[in-house]
């Protein structure tokens, strides 16, 4: 059975001026990605605007992904909505597309019972006929509770768990219930913020955004942390931190666009169309950026910003 286990980026889509995924800009951003050593990807994210794209063009993505990856490393894609029989649908043709599992958040807009969110899973788990990731994120859906989360760990379907909440307090708990519950699953932060101290705590990973911004930060840490380098994992990890803070000081997530255009890449515009005082602070959060990614990138040798 597939568990997840390493650094994973929450891939950003880039898209053309007819608001249509950029079919070779995403497939060089693969390429970036696998070049510099992540362990999977997870295309049709939450950074990635998945929740604006239409089922066809959730699709697409996801075709476009695997194409490139062709079999290097496994692709998780993200199967959001707000109903069970939309999620079983874009999972169903990931299962197609041989894609190793999907990440699946609570059910968004409305409030549901947790017993609700526990059936909400169940469903998608059930009559999908691949692996689930599930993903906690507070931010913008029904939270995960300890209990559900632990219920759900025990069905063979259920791989992986990213946590996405930023508490280490809900992680460790988390944690610590799914394993008195028996489940077998993967524990991967969702935040770049703590990833050593989430390794340090027992989990196999991250699945974030900035590790398909500043992969070379992200896998370093990660690989330090695994060969026992826990100085040199330290520092990336507070490397990152001032680059997170920056890019969140933009509307999310145009701030991580922004970092992946000063990078090289064309992204686009965003499906959700900027205000003239957004496009101010944008040119203002690019001035900040640019020489912190300078700086924070200039220890890896051979890569600029």
């Amino acid at each position: 059975m597939f568990r997840p286990e390493g650094v994973y980026p929450a891939l950003l889509t880039p898209f053309s001026a007819d608001l249509r995924v950029n079919e070779a800009e995403l497939r060089k951003l693969v390429e970036f990605c696998i070049g510099k050593g992540v362990h999977g990807i997870f295309p049709v994210s939450s950074v990635g605007e998945g929740l604006h794209m239409d089922h066809d063009e959730k699709c697409r993505c996801m075709d476009i992904v695997v194409d490139q990856v062709a079999g290097r490393i496994p692709v998780t894609p993200g199967v959001v909505g707000s109903y069970p029989q939309e999620c079983i649908r874009l999972a169903k043709h990931a299962a197609s597309l041989g894609c190793a599992a999907v990440v699946v958040t609570p059910p968004y807009y409305f409030k549901p019972s947790p017993s609700m969110v526990q059936r909400f899973f169940e469903t998608i788990g059930e009559e999908s006929g691949i692996p689930l990731i599930l993903y906690n994120i507070p931010l913008f859906t029904q939270p995960l509770d300890y209990a559900t989360a632990a219920s759900l760990s025990t069905k063979d379907y259920v791989v992986g768990m990213k946590d996405s909440s930023g508490s280490m307090v809900d992680f460790l708990h988390f944690t610590d219930a799914i394993q008195r519950a028996g489940g077998e699953v993967q524990m991967l932060t969702g935040r770049e913020e703590n990833l050593i101290p989430s390794l340090l705590m027992g989990a196999k990973g991250c699945i974030t955004a900035s590790s398909g911004i500043f992969p070379e930060i992200m896998v370093g840490a990660y690989d330090a942390w695994m060969d026992g380098n826990v100085e040199e994992a330290k520092a990336l990890q507070r490397e990152i931190l001032i680059l997170v803070r920056t890019m969140f000081a933009a509307p999310f997530p145009v701030g991580f666009k922004l970092a992946l255009e000063l990078r090289g890449f064309e992204m686009g515009p965003p499906l959700l169309p900027l205000g003239t005082t957004d496009e101010e602070k944008l040119e203002s959060v690019k001035q900040e950026l640019k020489p912190l990614m300078e700086k924070a990138l200039k220890r890896f040798e051979g890569v600029s910003a």
